[in-house]
């Protein structure tokens, strides 16, 4: 589905939905949002402590959130097909193929986010200096499509 076959909402109309923000704000979120609006990634995988440390219940299958770039801005509504939460040991190519993000195999994929998930942004939005992860980590892993664009 290209972006003219997707409908338009007003930002208006939508900003009571929960707010879905990729990596923290920069290059890296900005990337990954490009991605979704092409419809190459279609997946995302999520720190179950995440979740844990921010008192957020799980997403289920049909939630709706309003996808912000870097600015803060929304820029589309992305509809949950489905979550489900696994150990990272456990996380499969086909997932890994469906985030979109370039990565061929599994080490590539899990070396880019345990990079990720241990850098000091992580580890302070965490509030734990230490955090590591290993095969048996806890993670959401989430598929979601581009159910609308936002415009003003």
């Amino acid at each position: 589905m290209t972006n003219k076959q997707i409908p338009a909402v007003k930002a208006q109309d939508v900003a009571n939905l929960p707010k879905d923000e990729f990596a923290f704000p920069g290059p890296e979120r900005d990337c990954l949002v490009e991605a979704i609006l092409e419809g190459r990634k279609t997946a995302t995988t999520s720190l179950m402590a995440e979740f844990i440390h921010d008192h957020e219940t799980l997403p289920s299958s049909g939630r709706r959130t309003l996808l912000l770039n870097s600015d803060d801005q929304p820029i589309a509504i992305l509809r949950y097909a489905s979550v489900s939460v696994t150990r990272l040991g456990l996380v499969t190519l086909q997932h890994v193929l469906n985030e979109g993000e370039d990565y061929k195999n599994l080490p590539e994929w899990r070396e880019a986010h345990e990079s990720f998930w241990t850098s000091e942004n992580m580890r302070q939005a965490l509030d734990d200096p230490d955090f590591t992860v290993d095969d048996q980590t806890l993670v959401v892993l989430e598929t979601f499509y581009v159910e609308a664009m936002v415009v003003n």
